[in-house]
């Protein structure tokens, strides 16, 4: 395939105008780590919104979606749809403390909430466990979706896409800093949302699909269009819809739906100029994360099983592909390929801009835990803010090499997207708890994290094909479930044979903080007999309120997703009923919030 001169342009325009940004506010970015990571703390909600947005498009993201589509239908997208019920915890329940908190990097929030050397261990520990083992797995998988797309699109060698990909995204982001990712991520945005719609559009009309009317009714493709799993197929209904909804979104930790906000969603929610910025931040993330943007990737997947019904079929198209990156996500890549000239350009650029988007945050992200929570803490205490900024710019540069690096061993996304949620299994209950429940200690989350890594090794050794494999004791699918159950044992035990954390500790973070709730009430009575005033009197506890907030939230998203989707399928009754539903679940959402923002000190 080749790339014309029209489309070369657009590609050029659009590489220069973000190297632009980089360096007009590389400037300012480079005066402290406050406006190197956190743009200064005064961000509009928006601003912040379109760069969650534009962060979570990632190359990698259309590729997992064909791959799951293409394997077992539209409804396994229950695998990550059921990640809206942890991002809108965040918006209706964190995003307000997160913002309360007024730390420089969610890791900080360690030696706020905990005390004494092991809360300085697990600031330091995290910092390298999220930000650079975590962080690059993440990286890497991008980069891989940008491997294939460079492959199949442009005919480039695996270490050619990562060069000239890398090198331009890794200049600009060590420049720019937070406030150069946000500006872009802005204008990245439309370009990526407009590259996948227009794609979408086209794909679905080429002479091969045929249209929609024929898309939906081909045989390639009828079986696979149910938003729901099939409920006669116990297997698939456990695998794709329950443990997703009754176990993933509470239990394991993700990029970007961490269970109690936290990575580069807390980052911008730090970043926004007060708590109503940042819990708007959030919603407007999750509304378009989760109801509008998917449909563009699942139709071109859809269109894939047409023209590409199986990998041999990919294979024969593109035999300059190596076989360990053969794989049914590379149909996207492949369908991509029948784009016409100026279209092609846009979609390329739209990639492009995907990547740089998703790379850049993942880099200022890591780079702020490496440096706030690391250097500072344990290298260099009276480091000054311009050899702060110098470190930062630096470890930009190794993670974006180190996650090269494992790129070139990676397969497929899905692949990678498995690695993250077993290894974080049972670790996400305490991220929810720890807000609200005192007794929760430094040992709870360090055993956490210690046992459900260990258990995941296990499990991925041959003492998982024992238990977990064909002819094994357990389904496949329990695996899941059973590192969250013995994490979570081995944590809840931790806590109570452990100490609790010092009265001064935890006073002073409600006092700040101002959870409320009923976990903890033996710190504010312990306060109130010592004549100590922790607890703000003007503030009602939004939980409750929050917690109802959050299910119509859910009727809300989804209920825009499905009726998007059943329109597309012509399904006009099924589309007018849940429309009508969506939209009472938008009026009640907003009597509730306007009750919340009643119990907000803003």
């Amino acid at each position: 395939m080749k790339l014309s001169t029209l489309d070369y342009s657009i590609i050029i325009v659009i590489l220069l105008t973000t190297l632009f940004i980089g360096v007009i506010v590389s400037k300012k970015s480079g005066k402290s780590t406050s406006e190197y990571f956190l743009s200064g703390r005064n961000m509009p909600w928006w601003l912040l919104g379109f760069s969650m947005v534009a962060t979570t498009f990632s190359t990698d993201t259309p590729n997992f979606v064909t791959d799951i589509v293409r394997k077992d239908g539209v409804s396994s997208n229950w695998m990550w749809w059921a990640f809206l019920i942890t991002g809108l915890l965040t918006v209706f329940i964190y995003a307000k403390l997160w913002r309360r908190s007024n730390v420089s990097t969610d890791i900080e929030f360690y030696e706020l909430r905990y005390g004494g050397a092991p809360a300085i261990f697990l600031r330091s520990f995290r910092a390298l466990y999220l930000g650079l083992v975590f962080n690059v797995f993440a990286m890497a998988g991008v980069t891989l979706a940008a491997i294939k797309i460079g492959s199949i699109m442009l005919g480039l060698e695996p270490w050619e896409t990562i060069v000239y990909a890398g090198i331009i995204t890794v200049v600009f982001s060590a420049l720019g800093g937070f406030k150069g990712v946000v500006y872009t991520d802005f204008l990245l945005f439309f370009i990526a949302i407009g590259g996948a719609i227009g794609a979408a559009y086209y794909l679905v009309n080429i002479p091969e699909v045929g249209g929609l009317q024929n898309l939906i009714t081909h045989p390639n493709v009828a079986d696979k269009l149910s938003l729901l799993p099939d409920f006669n197929d116990k297997e698939a209904l456990i695998t794709l819809l329950i443990i997703p909804l009754a176990v993933q979104w509470w239990s394991s930790w993700f990029p970007g739906a961490e269970p109690g906000g936290g990575g580069y969603i807390a980052q911008r929610m730090l970043a926004a100029k007060n708590e109503n910025h940042a819990i708007g931040a959030t919603f407007f993330f999750n509304i378009m994360h989760y109801a509008l943007r998917p449909w563009p990737w699942i139709l071109v997947a859809l269109a894939s099983l047409i023209v590409f019904p199986d990998i041999a079929s990919i294979q024969e198209a593109f035999p300059n592909v190596t076989e360990d990156k053969l794989g049914h996500d590379l149909a996207y890549s492949a369908m991509l390929a029948k784009l016409p000239s100026g279209l092609l350009g846009l979609v390329f650029a739209s990639l492009i801009a995907a990547y740089m988007s998703t790379i850049s945050t993942h880099l200022n992200w890591g780079s702020s835990y490496i440096v706030n929570d690391f250097y500072k803490q344990q290298i260099k205490k009276d480091a000054s803010e311009k050899e702060l900024v110098m470190v930062g710019r630096i470890s930009t540069v190794v993670l974006m090499i180190l996650s090269a690096l494992f790129a070139l061993y990676l397969k497929n996304a899905k692949q990678l997207f498995d690695i993250i949620i077993m290894f974080g299994a049972g670790t996400g209950l305490i991220f929810i708890l720890r807000w609200f429940w005192w007794r929760i200690n430094s040992w709870s989350e360090i055993s956490a994290m210690i046992i459900s890594g260990v258990v995941s090794l296990i499990f991925a050794s041959p003492v998982g094909d024992y238990f977990f494999g064909d002819d094994a004791i357990m389904s496949s699918w329990a695996k899941l479930p059973s590192i969250v159950f013995i994490t979570t044992v081995v944590w809840i035990s931790v806590t109570f044979l452990t100490k609790p954390e010092s009265d001064s500790v935890l006073q002073n973070f409600y006092k700040k903080i101002q959870p409320g709730g009923l976990g903890w009430k033996n710190v504010i009575t312990k306060a109130k007999e010592n004549n100590i005033d922790i607890v703000n009197s003007l503030e009602g506890w939004s939980v409750p309120s929050g917690i109802l907030a959050l299910l119509l939230g859910c009727f809300l998203v989804y209920g825009v997703l499905f009726t998007t989707g059943h329109i597309i399928y012509g399904n006009l009754q099924e589309s007018l009923i849940l429309g009508s539903g969506t939209i009472i679940a938008g009026v009640l959402l907003v009597r509730v919030w306007r009750k919340i923002g009643k119990d907000l000190i803003v």
